[in-house]
């Protein structure tokens, strides 16, 4: 059994998550507008190896594909009556891919989808309702930690954490997207969401998806200086660029991406992946420098 994720962070070891599960399904298959949730069904095979090729690339935590996975969010696939089977699903095909190696699953938790009142109709209450179901059958699932992630509203966000805490114990990552530069979309900078977190208790808090690497660069060296919490780095490989055939392409080669990912645990980064764009190929560079940290190179 793979030792507790608490005592890991505890201990100060280097961790490395994975990369992107959506920009890789569509390299894989999935049709634009069809929610990555609906292969968990329709081809598990590929979910499965997609897993499997990020820890053969380095990745030792790798995220459930349940980031759509609320009952409000999956009910535009037709999924909101099987919520909980959906996210204990995605769990034992995360689980599938671990063949031996020391791996932790965690259970991911995105955006609802719905802005909170008074901007939407999600009233807070919903909103921790909603989440709190989602932890529930992560964690029944058996995953070893949540990561409430690509987060940009804190009502949102710590509605999401209290929603987890209130069924789970298990240790909980919260991550923000800034979309906007050094602002989430909702006007939010690193340095606060990272005292609010704090508070809140949970056990790691951090940046992914956003946009350039320089900027979540500095995102990072500001959640640094505001909190003691270790920190979860998780960014896009840039932004895409479409082409004629309407196919995203990111600019950022897996040699750029490892390079960036030393930047990375310089500026303190326990846990370190990429997000959209990040292929098994960036994954492999950003684990090589992880590696060349441990080992003191």
């Amino acid at each position: 059994m793979t030792e507790s994720f608490r005592a890991v962070l505890a201990r100060g070891e280097i961790l490395v998550a994975d990369g992107a599960t959506g920009t890789n399904y569509q390299a894989r298959g999935l049709e634009r507008g069809q929610a990555p949730e609906q292969w968990l069904y329709e081809h598990p095979d590929r979910v499965t190896q997609l897993h499997r090729d990020f820890i053969q690339a380095g990745s030792n935590v790798i995220l459930t594909n349940t980031f759509g996975a609320t009952a409000v969010r999956l009910a535009h696939a037709g999924l909101a009556d099987d919520a909980v089977q959906v996210n204990q699903r995605a769990v034992a095909l995360a689980r599938r891919a671990i063949q031996g190696e020391r791996v932790w699953v965690a259970g991911s938790l995105g955006p609802s989808g719905q802005l909170l009142e008074p901007f939407g109709s999600l009233t807070r209450e919903q909103a921790i309702t909603e989440f709190a179901a989602q932890a529930r059958a992560l964690a029944d699932g058996g995953v070893d930690l949540l990561i409430i992630e690509t987060q940009f509203d804190l009502g949102e966000a710590t509605a999401a954490f209290e929603g987890a805490r209130s069924v789970t114990d298990l240790p909980i990552i919260v991550s923000f997207s800034f979309d906007m530069g050094a602002h989430t979309m909702m006007g939010l900078e690193a340095a606060q969401v990272a005292q609010a977190v704090t508070a809140l208790g949970a056990d790691m808090v951090g940046v992914n998806c956003g946009r350039s690497l320089d900027e979540n660069l500095s995102n990072l060296r500001e959640m640094r200086a505001a909190t003691h919490l270790p920190l979860w780095m998780k960014p896009n490989a840039g932004l895409p660029r479409m082409t004629d055939d309407d196919v995203a392409l990111y600019d950022v080669t897996p040699e750029m991406m490892g390079a960036a990912a030393e930047q990375w645990l310089a500026a303190g980064a326990r846990i370190v992946g990429g997000c959209c764009g990040t292929s098994p190929q960036h994954l492999r560079e950003i684990a090589r420098a992880a590696e060349r940290l441990r080992v003191g190179v």
